[in-house]
């Protein structure tokens, strides 16, 4: 029998075979996440009513799941024999590794844990039709390729998370959550279950927890950013009994998923004071909090906060079997600790020298209680101020500064920066998409996430656990948006901590992706299809600028206009870059090849050709590593960025640094104004400087900025004047001052374009 060894790239590609039948096309399954190594061989294995199974409780959780899915799925109804077989094959050295072969006479699945066999299941799942997912299959055979793949994870922890404090989702929703982690390889369901907006899980020993903590009088309408505020006036919550609990704990053991419990403090603890003001440092009544944000009313850190908090814990720790308990420990303003007399006299009696290191005893109390009911701490990388706690997991979300800092001392992380993984982000350019938190994470930033710092040694990266995605919820108000801003990006999030980087290309991803659209309608998913989209980047080609288009999809039309016109019939075929020297406006649509079918939505970009496009540009300082946009040059390339999302391509991110913009004209030119933008996105940390210095040749002017809520801060320099060389100096907001989310850090700077005229 002959057969090709498929590995790496070469998984785009169909293999011809010379048979006797004639039955000569084996084309490669396409699974997500990738699988290590597949091989594809001749014929098929005939699934059918006469099919068996063995089920000897080898394999409890894997053999049921399967049996399961296709008596559902199908009409068929398996008999108990050696057709489709689980092994126990101990030579597999990854626990969560499987072997699956499939041959014309029997499906094989080899692994030495149930929870690899498992895996096996999901890859098989994958092999079957998508009418199985929803039980509509009806035809009376199945055929599946005979093939052998051999995979196991590149991760230990791969993680998906949800908030359910800002808004609150049904048990039925958490199970098909937790469904979907399993199906793409997860193994971890992060559950953020308290915060300032609401508490959202039974603790019997503290029933106000239940009638007050969890619910908020109404809740903030529009963006935080938007001025004033506006409420919506009507009551919102509710929590999860202890039962249904136990029942959603359940169901994602029997899918090798482990719930963590997120139990914040000593930060975003509002609601939980508003049950229990003694729990505050000023023991005064206060309500759930109402809009987002980042609020000074946090524990206390007196004896009785602490009683409080390990019998929360202790009924925590009952209903969650998982190793680890998260902490949280993020966005903890030590405003209320430094007018406290409690916290002032555990700092005294103590011998801490500050509150950041008041923090780090809190979270290092907790540590200790929690070790000692055999459970490990996970806190998110605020925990590293003031000293790490000895025994404590780092979940580094600001960047990964804190992974490398916790790696480097010898502690476990699991790895979920912002750039990379929050998918409250926007995920399109498209003007249409629902209402965001801000940023911009589209699903090709997703997939090229490399967990492992390249900062670190071989040696410290071992303590990379994994990384997950996370869903903040603030502005996800229902289930089906839940979905549509998780999927499809949770399947680049898995292929991240599964596949092997060796094996990760794009392309060959967005073919399996939009294959696996079917999937997801059949399980009735609302994922977000930008396929269909187009993106667009500048490039140059001897000294001149071009604008080229490109779609995710295959085999597609691109029509263009150059007018602003809506691309249509009569519309030309977009087939080389666009030669960018004049102002203009694009526009343009992908269509179904030889059509007149419009797929996506019309893509726009507004071209504002200036004096400054093209030429030399430099910044003393290098933009963030994550918000890198299109480098120097793109704040001189005529486009303008998102008026939204400030992590797209033309927007630059600079973190606390002074920066130094000098342009080069190449010659002595006539200078009229020189203008551009700064983000203003405090509740993301972005802050417009105070003032700006512009200089042309050897005059210099200043521009103040006033501070105020504006998302979007112009500063426009008005000058007449013949210069060669334009120079901005723009310093760094500062500290964040206290109340505002992120106090105490660096703030961030975003600029926009640079448009002389």
């Amino acid at each position: 029998m002959s057969f090709k060894k498929i590995v790496g790239l070469s998984l785009f590609i169909s293999f011809l075979f010379n048979c006797k039948n004639n039955e000569n096309i084996a084309e490669i399954s396409k699974i997500n996440p990738i699988p290590q190594e597949q091989i594809m061989n001749e014929g098929h294995f005939i699934l059918n009513q006469s099919t068996g199974i063995s089920t000897d409780s080898v394999f409890p959780i894997s053999e049921a799941f399967l049996l399961n899915f296709i008596e559902k799925g199908s009409n068929f109804k398996l008999e108990e024999s050696n057709d489709i077989q689980f092994i126990k094959d101990l030579s597999i050295s990854n626990e969560e590794g499987y072997i699956l072969d499939i041959s014309p006479k029997h499906i094989q699945i080899k692994a030495a844990t149930d929870q690899g066999a498992f895996y096996g299941v999901q890859t098989l799942r994958q092999l079957l039709p998508v009418a199985f997912e929803n039980g509509s299959f009806s035809d009376d055979t199945v055929k599946i390729p005979c093939q052998l793949i051999k995979d196991a994870p590149q991760f230990p922890y791969r993680g998906m998370h949800l908030d359910v404090s800002r808004h609150m989702f049904s048990v039925a929703f958490i199970k098909s959550y937790i469904d979907a982690i399993a199906m793409l390889k997860m193994n971890t369901f992060h559950w953020h279950l308290t915060d300032d907006q609401g508490w959202r899980i039974e603790i019997k020993s503290y029933p106000k927890l239940q009638e007050v903590a969890a619910f908020r009088d109404e809740t903030l309408i529009g963006h935080y950013s938007d001025q004033p505020h506006r409420y919506d006036g009507q009551n919102y919550g509710g929590y999860y009994t202890q039962d249904q609990i136990k029942e959603i704990v359940a169901y994602a053991a029997f899918r090798h998923v482990t719930v963590i419990p997120e139990i914040e403090m000593p930060g975003h603890a509002q609601a939980a004071i508003a049950a229990y003001p003694n729990l505050g440092c000023s023991g005064e009544a206060i309500n759930v909090a109402q809009k987002w944000g980042v609020f000074e009313t946090i524990y206390c850190s007196k004896d009785e906060t602490f009683t409080f908090l390990e019998n929360v814990l202790d009924e925590v720790c009952d209903l969650f079997p998982s190793k680890y308990i998260h902490i949280g420990g993020d966005e903890a303003p030590k405003t209320a600790w430094k007018s406290c007399d409690s916290c002032q006299s555990r700092i005294t009696s103590e011998a801490l020298s500050d509150e950041h290191e008041l923090q780090n005893y809190f979270i290092t109390r907790i540590e200790k209680y929690l070790n000692s009911k055999g459970k490990q701490i996970i806190g998110w990388d605020e925990i590293l101020e003031g000293g790490l706690a000895p025994n404590a997991t780092v979940m580094s979300w600001r960047g990964t500064e804190g992974a490398i800092e916790a790696a480097r001392q010898k502690h476990q992380v699991i790895m979920t920066p912002t750039s990379h993984c929050y998918f409250d982000y926007y995920q399109s350019t498209n003007e249409n998409e629902p209402l965001a938190i801000g940023g911009y994470l589209p699903l090709e930033k997703v997939y090229h996430f490399d967990p492992i710092p390249e900062e670190l040694t071989a040696s410290e990266a071992t303590y990379i656990l994994g990384a997950q995605g996370n869903l903040w919820t603030e502005y996800i108000q229902n289930e089906d948006q839940v979905e549509y801003m998780v999927f499809p990006r949770i399947l680049a999030m898995s292929e991240v901590v599964w596949s092997q980087p060796n094996l990760k290309n794009y392309d060959n991803f967005i073919e399996r992706l939009e294959h696996f659209h079917s999937r997801l309608n059949a399980l009735d998913i609302n994922y977000a299809n930008h396929l269909y989209e187009i993106d667009g980047k500048i490039i140059s080609k001897n000294n001149d600028l071009y604008y080229e288009l490109s779609t995710l999809s295959t085999g597609k039309d691109i029509r263009v206009s150059l007018n602003g016109d809506e691309p249509h019939l009569s519309s030309r075929f977009y087939t080389n870059p666009i030669h960018m020297d004049t102002s203009k406006i694009l526009k343009a649509a992908v269509f179904k090849k030889d059509t007149l079918q419009k797929l996506g939505p019309t893509f726009t970009k507004i071209f504002n050709f200036h004096k400054a496009v093209g030429k030399s540009i430099s910044i003393d300082k290098t933009p963030h590593a994550s918000y890198a946009g299109s480098g120097p040059e793109g704040l001189i390339n005529s486009i303008s960025g998102s008026d939204k999302r400030f992590g797209d391509k033309e927007w630059l991110g600079f973190w606390g640094d002074d920066i130094e913009i000098t342009i080069d004209l190449g010659e002595e030119l006539d200078i009229h104004s020189v203008a551009t933008r700064f983000h203003n996105g405090n509740g993301q940390w972005i802050y417009a400087p105070k003032k700006v210095s512009l200089e042309l040749d050897n005059d210099l002017l200043t521009h103040s900025i006033s501070q105020n809520s504006s998302i979007l801060v112009p500063v426009s320099f008005e000058v007449q004047q013949r210069s060669r060389y334009i120079k901005l100096r723009i310093p760094n907001y500062g500290i964040i001052p206290d109340g505002k989310q992120g106090a105490g850090n660096k703030a961030w700077t975003f600029i926009d374009e640079i448009i002389v005229n």
